[in-house]
C-alpha cells in the first residue's frame, strides 16, 4: 500500500486522554509470544505494529509517560503509557531507538483493528500451549521459534522503507550522534518524546 494514498489510522488509550495517528502503512505487525511480553501484558502475546517514528504522532495535548523497562535482549525498551489509565500505547526498543515505534495494535480504533493482521509470529517456542497457529501456517504466515531477520520476514516495500531509515540512522551517527539525527528525521508536528 502506497503512503500517498494511505488513510491514517487512529488510536487511543482506554480513557482517551492519549490519542495518536499513524500516517503510513505499518512496516510489519508481529505477534510476539515471548515470556517477557506475556508478563508485561498479562496475556498470551502482544501485537506490535512497527512504523517509522516520523509517521507516528501523538494528537492529544497530554503526552504519555515514558517508562524505561528491561527487555530480554538486554537493550531495554521505553514503554509509553497514559498518565491516567496507564494503558501501554507503544514502545521504543533498544535496537532502533526512537527511529521506529512499536504501536500496541490493540489500542487502534475499531476501523484500524480491521486493517491490521499479524505478519509474523515470533518467539513461538515459548507460546502458551493452547495457542494454535495451524490456521496462520495455512495462510502462509511466517512463524519463528525466536526472532527473525527483517530481510527474510518483511515485504519488499517494508524492507525498502527500513533501508532508507537505516541510511538516515547511520548518517545521524556519523554527524555526531543518533539523537541529532532522530530529531531531524521527525517532522515538527510529531510526538514529543519528553515527559511533561
Amino acid at each position: 500500500m502506497e503512503t500517498e494514498t494511505f488513510v491514517p489510522l487512529k488510536g487511543h488509550c482506554t480513557c482517551k486522554t492519549i490519542t495518536y495517528e499513524v500516517l503510513a502503512p505499518f512496516l510489519c505487525t508481529n505477534c510476539c509470544h515471548c515470556t517477557w511480553c506475556q508478563r508485561e501484558t498479562g496475556t498470551a502475546f502482544v501485537l506490535n505494529s512497527i512504523i517509522e517514528t516520523s509517521y507516528f504522532r501523538i494528537t492529544s495535548e497530554t503526552k504519555p509517560v515514558l517508562i524505561d523497562t528491561l527487555s530480554a535482549s538486554g537493550d531495554g525498551q521505553m514503554i509509553a503509557r497514559c498518565p491516567k489509565c496507564y494503558v501501554a500505547l507503544y514502545s521504543d526498543y533498544g535496537d532502533d531507538g526512537t527511529w521506529t515505534t512499536y504501536v500496541r495494535a490493540g489500542t487502534l480504533d475499531d476501523e484500524g483493528k480491521k486493517r491490521v493482521r499479524p505478519d509474523a509470529h515470533i518467539f513461538t517456542s515459548t507460546k502458551m500451549d493452547w495457542v494454535d497457529l495451524t490456521g496462520e501456517k495455512e495462510r502462509g504466515l511466517p512463524i519463528f521459534e525466536a526472532s527473525y531477520k527483517r530481510k527474510e520476514a518483511w515485504g519488499k516495500e517494508a524492507n525498502e522503507r527500513f533501508n532508507r531509515l537505516k541510511e538516515k540512522m547511520e548518517a545521524a551517527k556519523e554527524a555526531g550522534g543518533a539523537s541529532k539525527g532522530k530529531e531531524e528525521a521527525l517532522p515538527p508536528s510529531n510526538i514529543n518524546r519528553e515527559t511533561d
